[in-house]
């Protein structure tokens, strides 16, 4: 699944060509793309019909456009799930095995939704003003991100240390930080030394902060490369692949030696998923 890195480069990448745009017209190719909205198909694509989108916002893993009109209440959020690709296209060009939702711009480009799996999709949602910022209603329960003017690292420590729980699976949790998925928690706690089997009650301050500061300063390295594709399923809205997945310290690196001090790298199972450390560098404490 897309986490913060994967999501930033497609937001950036799809703002340029939407802001200050109109919808000249709107298709829904699949009814699962907008089960989340009230409204179904027909009420989602009326409403988007000749609207104008002022910018492409994020927090986190979730994505929204807003609508350049001061009095629009309302956001379209998009939810990428496993497999959703937003993509900018000629109309001209073939439509994709799974086309879900596309958009005609008032430029003749065309926003395209492939979702493989079906696990994404969009939704109109009413905006709220959360410590004031703007959110959709449905995000407003996320806590703000590491590159957001509102992420406060003392405050998320303090709840940190305020929990009894594994520290991976605290820095997890999208309403204490958000943005972070199971590939860059790994690659944080790598750099940060920490085990993720840690106890958060137990650990320092000093070294939860340290946690955080490395989540910040890989997932800024991952933008800077388009992020981590390791299937088709991830690109930008040019159809390019990311390539963090070259400098990856940690996750997918089992039986490969620790880049700091030569050690195998283990994987243990986390959550239906896995874990990846290095035994001496990440002792548990």
């Amino acid at each position: 699944m897309p986490e913060l890195p994967e999501v930033e480069t497609i937001r950036s990448g799809l703002a340029p060509h939407v802001a200050g745009r109109l919808i000249d017209d709107v298709q829904v190719l699949h009814p699962r793309a907008v089960r989340r909205h009230v409204g179904g198909a027909t009420d989602l694509e009326n409403r988007l019909r000749g609207k104008r989108f002022d910018a492409v916002q994020r927090r986190g893993k979730y994505l929204w456009l807003t609508g350049a009109d001061a009095s629009d209440e309302v956001a379209v959020v998009v939810h990428l799930g496993m497999s959703g690709q937003l993509l900018i296209s000629d109309p001209e060009a073939p439509a994709q095995k799974h086309l879900r939702i596309r958009l005609r711009l008032d430029d003749g480009n065309e926003v395209r939704f492939v979702d493989q799996r079906t696990f994404g999709g969009w939704h109109v949602d009413d905006l709220v003003d959360v410590h004031g910022r703007l959110l959709p209603e449905s995000v407003a329960h996320i806590a703000p991100d590491p590159f957001e003017d509102l992420f406060d690292p003392d405050r998320v420590v303090a709840v940190l240390r305020r929990k009894q729980t594994e520290v991976k699976r605290a820095i997890l949790d999208q309403t204490v930080v958000s943005g972070i998925g199971n590939i860059y928690a790994d690659e944080s706690l790598w750099r940060a030394k920490v085990h993720g089997a840690q106890k958060t009650d137990r650990t320092s301050k000093p070294r939860l902060r340290g946690v955080l500061d490395a989540a910040s300063e890989v997932m800024a390295e991952a933008v800077k490369v388009g992020g981590t594709s390791f299937d088709e399923l991830y690109v930008n809205v040019n159809g390019q692949s990311g390539y963090f997945d070259r400098s990856l310290n940690a996750y997918g690196r089992e039986g490969q030696p620790c880049r700091r001090c030569g050690t195998a790298m283990r994987r243990e199972s986390f959550m239906n998923r896995s874990s990846y450390f290095c035994p001496t560098c990440q002792r548990r404490r």
